[in-house]
């Protein structure tokens, strides 16, 4: 009879409905970004966030996960590709650069706003620089530079195959080098450390403090569904008691990382049709010698191995993670089927439909190189891992370093006429025809270029809002360049850059 009784009471239970204007899934940088907005554009919107870890910003965004930190190009070899005359490109890293100049100007109208009390807590001026060793890699670095200082925003990069004024740039790098070794290096002195993990949780507390605005944590997404009048209905378990509820919102945004392309499937638009993800995972070398930490103080990025994906450029970082300075290097690549690295063995198989598999199929082919390096530095050991920091640093011992695992990356397969499909390094918006849903998958360069990102979602989404004179005005005071060019404008560069710096204190 008791038993009887519980199971009455349990389906006598009403699913406990929710009703918002946005569902943000994923409590990440990019939700948080994409909230801030949403609540300064206009403050009246209701919306809730929805994340199945127990804390915000613990996977991509956290700062030992993230596979990069204030990418503004720099300093990334591989957004400035040499071509086979033997120039090299910089639209992409001019796109970055441009794009990080965006960020930057809202989180400094964040901060004289009081939304951000300390940006130190959260942004640190730390010198990039790009390394390169071999005669063949020093022509390359110095065409590089050739061509980007005559960039506006480049202006200020510094070059020099000076062994003498690099010991006193990185003289971690320089002990005991070969004396005969062609090396070369160029430096950007504005380059920032940006933990994105703190500002995340920076901007998800202040988001919490607005009555409209909610944070459900350990909430998981089960499913997401369109219904008749328009709106979207979206399950949510609870994972601590198991009881499940739905949200409904006119507008959903799925910035659940390796997650997002799952998600979107879900939802059933035709727009996520043809879309696949190849996961990618990777660790780090993390110094536990405060000295050697002590006697570096850069980004220092060189150039990928053949094969190898834009998030596994080898890089020696100075990063400022809980106020204390810390130094990796890595990543080094792995594979696994998780999407997530606190998600599923799973997720891969889950993620193939009959929409997508032939695209899956046909990037996997053409992407043969890339399946053997991961397969390879899967199988090094600390040993062989070592060899490859001894390139950046002669004098490294594997007693001064311990392995932290990095964060998971989903690369986007998408469809392709010619090839069947293609793997794509970038970060893409996927939304429905009219707006309503959109994700992002992708992962580089993803968190920096997070808030111009974000504003394109908007336009893509709120069409009609986006060319009200009100939404104008106010993005141009958030951002006082947006709609203009920094690059093709030095006079306005330096004023924001002025501007900015100041109030980011990175002076």
């Amino acid at each position: 009879m008791l038993i009887l009784q519980q199971f009455k009471e349990v389906m006598g239970k009403k699913k406990q409905n929710t009703e918002v204007d946005v569902v943000l899934i994923g409590g990440g940088i990019m939700s948080a970004t994409l909230g801030a907005l949403i609540n300064e554009l206009n403050p009246d919107i209701n919306i809730e966030i929805v994340e199945r870890l127990d804390v915000v910003a613990a996977e991509s965004s956290d700062a030992w996960n993230n596979a990069g930190t204030g990418h503004s190009a720099l300093c990334e070899l591989n957004y400035t590709p040499e071509q086979a005359d033997g120039s090299v490109k910089v639209e992409k890293a001019i796109k970055i650069a441009e794009q990080f100049e965006v960020s930057k100007q809202f989180w400094a109208y964040l901060v004289e706003k009081g939304v951000i009390q300390d940006p130190s807590h959260f942004i640190r001026q730390v010198p990039h620089m790009s390394a390169v060793f071999g005669e063949k890699d020093v022509r390359f670095l110095k065409t590089r530079f050739e061509t980007m200082e005559k960039e506006t925003l480049f202006k200020g990069m510094k070059y020099t195959e000076d062994k003498s004024l690099l010991e006193q740039w990185i003289p971690l790098m320089m002990k005991d080098r070969a004396a005969n070794e062609p090396m070369a290096a160029t430096r950007m002195d504005i380059g920032t450390d940006v933990n994105f993990g703190a500002l995340t949780k920076d901007l998800i507390n202040y988001l919490r403090t607005k009555d409209n605005i909610k944070l459900s944590l350990h909430q998981e997404v089960k499913d997401i569904e369109r219904e008749d009048d328009g709106r979207w209905e979206v399950e949510v378990k609870d994972l601590k008691t198991g009881e499940k509820r739905d949200i409904k919102a006119q507008f959903v945004f799925i910035g659940a990382g390796g997650h997002s392309l799952l998600l979107l499937e879900k939802s059933g638009i035709p727009e996520a049709k043809g879309y696949g993800g190849f996961p990618v995972g990777g660790q780090w070398l993390r110094c536990t010698n405060p000295e050697i930490i002590a006697q570096h103080r850069a980004k220092v990025y060189g150039k990928a191995s053949v094969g190898a994906p834009p998030m596994s450029v080898p890089h020696l970082d100075t990063r400022y993670i809980d106020g204390k300075q810390a130094l990796l290097f890595g990543p080094y690549a792995g594979f696994s089927t998780k999407f997530l690295k606190q998600g599923s063995y799973f997720d891969l198989p889950a993620s193939i439909k009959l929409s997508n598999i032939k695209p899956m199929l046909s990037a996997g082919l053409d992407n043969l190189p890339l399946t053997k390096y991961l397969i390879t530095e899967v199988m090094k050991k600390p040993k062989d891992k070592l060899d490859a920091l001894k390139q950046f640093m002669p004098t490294a011992r594997l007693e001064d370093w311990a392995i932290e695992k990095a964060g998971q990356r989903v690369q986007v397969i998408k469809k392709d006429p010619k090839h069947g499909g293609v793997l794509e390094f970038g970060t893409e918006v996927v939304s429905s025809a009219d707006g309503s849903i959109a994700a992002l998958l992708g992962a580089s360069p993803g968190a920096s270029t997070s808030v111009a990102i974000m504003i394109q979602l908007l336009k893509r989404c709120f069409p009609e809002r986006a060319k009200s004179d009100e939404y104008r005005k106010k993005l141009r005071e958030m951002i006082p360049s947006w709609g203009q060019s920094l690059n093709d404008n030095p006079e306005l560069c330096a004023e924001i850059r002025s501007h900015t710096h100041h109030v980011l204190q990175l002076d």
